[in-house]
This record gives C-alpha cells, sequence and structure tokens, in this order.
C-alpha cells in the first residue's frame, strides 16, 4: 500500500512543528539554566553538582525505557543538553560578554581554514551559545589568523594544538610562545573525514582524492583500497571541497567534513574514511580579551619554560610543580631554536595562576629557569572535572 503524498506531508508538517517545540522547550531550559548561573555567581561554591546530573541520567534512562524510546541514544542527548547547559553557567560566572561589549572587533574569530574546515566547526561550536553575534573568518594560515587577534582586527584566534592520531601541532606551541596574546579558552571537536565529489559521481569513478596532508595520511588505509586513485595533497580540507566544485570534474573527489560538502553543494560518497574511528583535534583560544575563570570553573593553566643545562633539571623543575600539589595534565618539548640539544618545555595543569599554589609554583620555577612565560589560565575541557564531551576511548 502507497502512503498519499498529502498524507505524507501532512505527517511531515506535524513532525516539524513536533521539532520546533522542542527546541522552544530546550530554550526554555537554558533560561532557566542561565537563571542557576546567576544565583551560583551570587555566592554558591561549586558550578556542577556531578551528582545531580547522575541522577538526571539515570532518570531519563528510566522515563525513556518507559515511553518505549532507545534509552542510550536518549542519555546521549541529554549528555549533550548538560554539555549546553554548563557552557550556558560558564558565561554567567565569567560575565565575559560585558567585557566583550567595550571592544569593537571582539566579536570576529579568526581561524585558519574556509568555512566549513574543522578549525571553524571548532569555533562555532565553541561560541555556540551566541554564534549568531559572531562573525567567522578564515584566512590561509596559522599566522594570519593570529595577527588578526593580535591587531585588534578580531576578538579572538582559534588555532588547533593537538590531534588524537597526529599529536601535536607544533607550529602552533611556536606562535603561542611569540605572541602577547594569552588562551583563554580551549575546546574539542570529532573529526569526521568524509569522501566528497560532485552530484552524480560515482565511487568507481573517482580517480584523484585532494585534502590537507595530514587528512590523507589519517585516511591512507581507505585511499590505498581505491584502485588506481592518486592522493592529492591540497592546501586545506574545505579548500579541497571547493576545488571540486570549481573545476567541475567528476574524477575528482576531497576529503573533508560534511558541512563543507553541504557548503559546496558536494555529495557524500562515504562518511567516516578516518583510519582510526576515535580522531579528536583539541583547539585553544587566544585573545586580548582578558578573563578571570570564576574559582567553581574546572580551570586549566598553560605555560611553557627553559631549564638550565645541566643534569637532572627537568626532573627537579617537575618536582617543584608537585610539590605544590599542581596535577600536570600535558607535558611537551620543543627544541630551542639555533640552541642544538636544548628544549623547552610546554606544561598544562589543573588550576588557575591566580590560585596560591599556581602564584607560588610558578614563582618557584621563575626562580630555576632562564625562561618562563605563563601562556593562560582558561575553563578546562579535557580535564576529568571539566568535560562536558564524550572523550576518546581511553582517555584517562
Amino acid at each position: 500500500m502507497t502512503l498519499p503524498m498529502d498524507d505524507l506531508e501532512t505527517l511531515r508538517a506535524r513532525i516539524d512543528e513536533t521539532d520546533r517545540r522542542l527546541l522552544e522547550t530546550l530554550a526554555a531550559r537554558l533560561a532557566q539554566v542561565a537563571e542557576v548561573g546567576r544565583l551560583k555567581a551570587r555566592g554558591a561554591p561549586f558550578l556542577r553538582d556531578l551528582d545531580r546530573e547522575a541522577r538526571l541520567l539515570a532518570r531519563v534512562e528510566a522515563i525513556s525505557r518507559e515511553l518505549g524510546l532507545d534509552p542510550f541514544r536518549a542519555t546521549e542527548i541529554f549528555r549533550e543538553i548538560i554539555a549546553m547547559s554548563v557552557k550556558v553557567q560558564e558565561e554567567a560566572l565569567l560575565d565575559r560578554k560585558v567585557k566583550e561589549r567595550a571592544l569593537g572587533n571582539a566579536r570576529r574569530v579568526a581561524f585558519q581554514g574556509a568555512e566549513g574546515a574543522y578549525s571553524h566547526l571548532a569555533a562555532r561550536k565553541y561560541f555556540g551559545d551566541r554564534e549568531g553575534a559572531m562573525e567567522f573568518c578564515g584566512f590561509q594560515t596559522f599566522v594570519r589568523a593570529l595577527r588578526e587577534a593580535e591587531s585588534g582586527a578580531a576578538g579572538y584566534a582559534f588555532l588547533p594544538i593537538e590531534n588524537t592520531t597526529a599529536g601535536s601541532i607544533n607550529e602552533t606551541y611556536d606562535l603561542l610562545r611569540h605572541t602577547d596574546l594569552k588562551i583563554v579558552g580551549e575546546e574539542i571537536l570529532e573529526v569526521r573525514h568524509c569522501l566528497l565529489a560532485l552530484p552524480g559521481a560515482s565511487l568507481l569513478g573517482i580517480t584523484r582524492v585532494v585534502s590537507h596532508p595530514q587528512a590523507l595520511a589519517q585516511c591512507s588505509h581507505f585511499l590505498t583500497e581505491l584502485s588506481g586513485v592518486t592522493a592529492v595533497p591540497f592546501i586545506d580540507t574545505a579548500e579541497a571541497a571547493r576545488h571540486v566544485k570549481e573545476t567541475g570534474d567528476p574524477a575528482l573527489a576531497a576529503i573533508a567534513s560534511e558541512e563543507a560538502g553541504q557548503h559546496h553543494g558536494l555529495e557524500v560518497l562515504r562518511r567516516d574514511v578516518a583510519d582510526q574511528e576515535e580522531n579528536w583535534t583539541r583547539f585553544v583560544v587566544v585573545s586580548t580579551v582578558a578573563i578571570t575563570p570564576d574559582p567553581r570553573i574546572p580551570t586549566k593553566t598553560s605555560l611553557v619554560f627553559s631549564t638550565p643545562h645541566r643534569h637532572g633539571a627537568l626532573a627537579h623543575c617537575l618536582n617543584l610543580l608537585d610539590a605544590h600539589g599542581l596535577n600536570l595534565t600535558k607535558l611537551e618539548s620543543r627544541p630551542v631554536p639555533r640552541h642544538p640539544w636544548e628544549y623547552l618545555f610546554y606544561v598544562d595543569f589543573e588550576g588557575a595562576e591566580t590560585e596560591d599554589a599556581a602564584t607560588r609554583a610558578i614563582a618557584a620555577l621563575s626562580a630555576e629557569c632562564p625562561y618562563l612565560k605563563v601562556l593562560g589560565s582558561y575553563p578546562a575541557r579535557t580535564t576529568k572535572k571539566g568535560r562536558v564531551d564524550r572523550l576518546p576511548q581511553g582517555t584517562p
């Protein structure tokens, strides 16, 4: 039996109305959450109540079963709602919007790449609660994006700093050391590579695939399985999608985000083509818009230092941090330019630089190290206390 099209369109219209009511209900919930955040700003000693969150998820699971819904997917939806709620409360505590209004270009966000690039998607995620008020500006290089923020032409620069499959992004570490901007935030994004081509193109007809070299490397197994296909490095994943559109060649495909494909009118030939299922990138947000993290917000501090050129110097410096009770979340070494076999060390630890323990530890390090620079303190997204996302499997 074929369903009459009039009935189908009527049902779809009713679904659209239900979807809108769902979103209106979510908006009302977040407005209530913002009120909770403002109340907490007046004196509550905590930001998150993990016990309440656990009870909420348990209640969602039970109600889902009662209503005949998939309890796993319903719980995942509410995990995202909790993540949105945490961001709303953090903004209430930071009161960052007041500071931004004093800066003419604070709403502009500079990133490397084009619309649909992973940096663009991560920036939209980070500023999600006020995305409509932000202007996202893509540039060809990390340096250009950073310079926009340094000159005041943009309020923020958004830079990738590490990937779970490719490791640290060394250029970003080097740029952070030479800028006066501070890290004011971090964001993580799950990278989901897709094979994109012109409408009507077929997988069997593809002869060349263009993308950023790192994306090609992350999809090497998939590309090897495509007979007679040549991988061609390109400046950026989103630009690769644009290139496919502009050439009009049905034998040409790009590896990029699905959003980049949608923006350029391409079709997805294959989703999730990366070699590893878990592929996440961490980004840092740098700005002249200074913040002072509220003590109730789980915070991280990043700094870089060099050690005296003597045996055991690094161990001594790390012991100083440990002696002050600081929990390190990352340690990265980079060679010192023009000084063979000497290294700079980038460290992330939990807590804000304004906290007593951190202040004393940084002072002790400064007395020992020839060079030390605090890169910033900011709300954490990759620590146990600061998580709002489902992180890769195996993340401690």
